[in-house]
């Protein structure tokens, strides 16, 4: 990747506040004859204008800390806090819906709707006050900001490239304003000069847009071109 996009990531864990903070993590769940334990004991915290990579070898948790972060999942003990309060509190569903977004490996698009549609269609089920003209304004706009041409907006999101999809889903994820955004292996499908341009749309919603972008990846690269990474070990999670 180019020098302006890899820059080396920084181990320190800032001085702001936290927008997210994983105490005392821990996550088992049934296996035969006994529990399996996936994590144990996880502390770490977020800041908001960051950018953060987990990285770990297949199998070691990524993805399910990923989800018990993003309140996809409850963790068997320990805490997950949204600016000092509990996600359990707030209630998992609408901590997703305001505060947290994911973008999910597979993208989960709808595909006979356009790129505008699904994200039109997000900010309505997540309850967004807005009528339906700023609703499409705003999708609009997020389109524009992350690079999707005014020609593709109005294409049928299986009608897109793999990197224009990637697009979609990140605009979509933001279209309800979230102070968190999640992706995971967002690059993994993706060739090495869209890889790059994805990575760089994250780096701005970090450092310009203020948003705090937790990423989880296989590659050398797209970590690197974080703030800081963070490495899962046998169930924790360390600075790599």
């Amino acid at each position: 990747m180019s020098t302006h996009l890899t820059d080396a990531a920084d181990s320190a864990t800032g001085h702001g506040p936290a927008v997210l903070e994983v105490s005392g993590v821990a996550r088992t769940v049934p296996a035969k004859n006994h529990k399996r334990t996936i994590l144990k004991d996880v502390h770490q915290r977020f800041e908001a204008g960051r950018m953060y990579a987990i990285v770990g070898p297949s199998g070691s948790g990524k993805t399910t800390l990923l989800s018990l972060a993003s309140g996809l999942d409850s963790p068997t003990s320990g805490t997950i806090r949204f600016k000092g309060r509990d996600i359990a509190e707030i209630g998992l569903g609408r901590y997703r819906n305001r505060h947290a977004a994911t973008v999910f490996q597979s993208l989960n698009l709808i595909t006979y709707m356009t790129a505008v549609q699904n994200i039109t269609s997000a900010m309505e089920i997540t309850g967004v006050k807005a009528g339906s003209r700023a609703r499409k304004q705003r999708a609009v706009e997020l389109l524009e900001l992350l690079g999707v041409e005014k020609t593709e907006h109005n294409r049928r999101t299986l009608q897109l490239s793999g990197g224009q999809q990637q697009r979609v889903a990140i605009a979509r994820a933001l279209a309800c304003e979230v102070d968190i955004l999640f992706a995971d292996e967002p690059t993994g499908a993706l060739d090495h000069d869209t890889a790059e341009s994805i990575v760089g749309v994250f780096r701005r919603l970090a450092h310009d847009e203020g948003k705090c972008v937790i990423l989880v990846t296989h590659s050398r690269e797209v970590a690197a071109a974080c703030d800081q990474i963070l490495q899962l070990k046998r169930g924790r999670l360390v600075a790599a």
